[in-house]
């Protein structure tokens, strides 16, 4: 695996500012968001509003990935997708998101999920996660990627390419009438060919006007989550594979997850409609 010494915590700087005239979700500035009420399955105008979120959140990222290099912070990667929804008039749904500090998650090498921008320097061979989220019109658009710094080592790229077929295998999964489980079985399946694990604690979810619906969209093969797959349903998926365990511990800023083996770990995410053929893609750029 990776000879990448172990990531410790940065200084995480100010609070970047958003332009008043941008809407905020309910949730920021307060503890939690409220309880999501409403349904899981989308009319037309929320499914379009949708895309639009959809595409400003693929774009901010994308923008902030080609910032990727050996000396740059994560910081830095922060600053630009922040800047990026700001100046498209979305507002960056995990700033102020149960306390969260930043506008996207920055997730290294052996951190799951939930890294926190801050001036950790990018490395050569670093695998780099970022994860982006819109808010615009009142409905959230969610995805996130992993990319390679510099010159990766053979089984990382490897590890980053296999999520993100297993991202695009469960997708093709999605049809109208099976259960959501379905979705955590071919990722499942696909991860055990390698040896890989597949995070269980962290999962996909419904989202719309609410950031996290409260449907879970489990990675993994689970007997418990038999919800029907239904048009208009909107919901991410984002599988979370590891070289090693599926196991991990948590920095104590109650955010950063990390790998309890600190072997390297890879994420991929898309936010979907299911269609009544299958699924549309809402975070193209």
């Amino acid at each position: 695996m990776s000879g990448q010494s172990l990531l410790a915590p940065g200084n995480i700087s100010p609070v970047r500012p958003v332009p008043a005239s941008i809407p905020r979700p309910e949730y920021v500035g307060k503890d939690a968001p409220a309880p999501y009420t409403g349904p899981e399955v989308q009319d037309a105008e929320t499914i379009e509003k949708m895309r639009i979120a959809g595409r400003i959140a693929a774009q901010a990222m994308a923008e902030a990935a080609k910032y990727i290099a050996p000396g740059v912070t994560t910081d830095e990667l922060d600053r630009v997708a922040h800047e990026f929804m700001c100046d498209h008039g979305a507002y960056p749904s995990t700033l102020g998101y149960r306390g969260f500090p930043k506008s996207l998650c920055s997730s290294l090498n052996e951190v799951i999920c939930h890294g926190i921008p801050d001036s950790t320097v990018l490395k050569d061979g670093d695998i780099v996660n970022l994860d982006v989220t819109a808010y615009i019109n009142g409905v959230h658009g969610d995805n996130n990627a992993t990319y390679l710094c510099g010159d990766v080592d053979e089984e990382s790229k490897l590890l980053v390419e296999r999520t993100r077929e297993a991202l695009n295998r469960a997708i093709k999964a999605v049809k109208p009438g099976r259960q959501i489980n379905i979705i955590g079985r071919v990722i499942e399946s696909y991860a055990k060919r390698f040896g890989y694990g597949v995070v269980r604690d962290f999962t996909g979810h419904g989202i719309s006007s609410a950031f996290h619906s409260g449907l879970i969209v489990p990675h993994y093969d689970s007997p418990h989550h038999t919800t029907d797959i239904t048009p208009g349903m909107t919901f991410t998926i984002e599988p979370m594979l590891t070289l090693g365990t599926h196991e991990y511990d948590m920095w104590e800023d109650g955010w950063t997850v990390v790998t309890k083996d600190r072997k390297q770990t890879a994420q991929f995410e898309h936010t979907l409609v299911v269609t009544e053929t299958g699924a549309e893609i809402l975070t193209l750029p």
